[in-house]
């Protein structure tokens, strides 16, 4: 909710999503979300491919989507419970795709544009400095997403 209301007039008018953590997306909205917007970003917890279907993402295509940024890869004792029993039911195969380097891949063949996602396990801290750093620099400063992962790195 900060983040709108520091960056509102600074970007588009249209922002759309899901804040908060009183309900999951339906597997609907994240598709309709990843098919209508120019960028998409995603704060949450354990990896980003756990929260949406493997199958339908492989046949969707996003054109419009030019920039999805990944903050994920945080865990704390519930989050590794619930994906702890929902990988129960997944495959040796399923579970490697849903890896940082997959799912960049899956969602670049899906048409997505640029990707900017966390590669190993992270603090909500760190993602808070993060979201802060992509922030400022993609919507205040109007760096480009290769000036701001630079940022990012250092």
């Amino acid at each position: 909710k900060e983040l709108l209301e520091n960056y509102h007039d600074l970007s588009t008018p249209q922002w759309e999503g899901v804040i908060g953590n009183i309900r999951t997306p339906s597997q609907a909205e994240w598709e309709q979300l990843l098919t209508n917007c120019s960028a998409f970003l995603f704060y949450g917890m354990e990896r980003f491919m756990s929260h949406i279907l493997l199958d339908r993402l492989v046949a969707m295509n996003f054109p419009k989507c030019h920039l999805v940024i990944l903050l994920d890869l945080v865990r704390t004792k519930q989050s590794y419970q619930r994906i702890t029993r929902s990988d129960i039911h997944k495959s040796y195969l399923r579970i490697a795709l849903e890896e940082p380097t997959e799912t960049a891949m899956l969602l670049s063949l899906a048409g997505v544009g640029s990707i900017i996602a966390n590669h190993w396990y992270t603090t909500l801290q760190g993602n808070a400095e993060r979201l802060e750093i992509l922030s400022e620099s993609l919507l205040s400063a109007g760096r480009t997403t290769g000036q701001t992962v630079r940022i990012l790195q250092k």
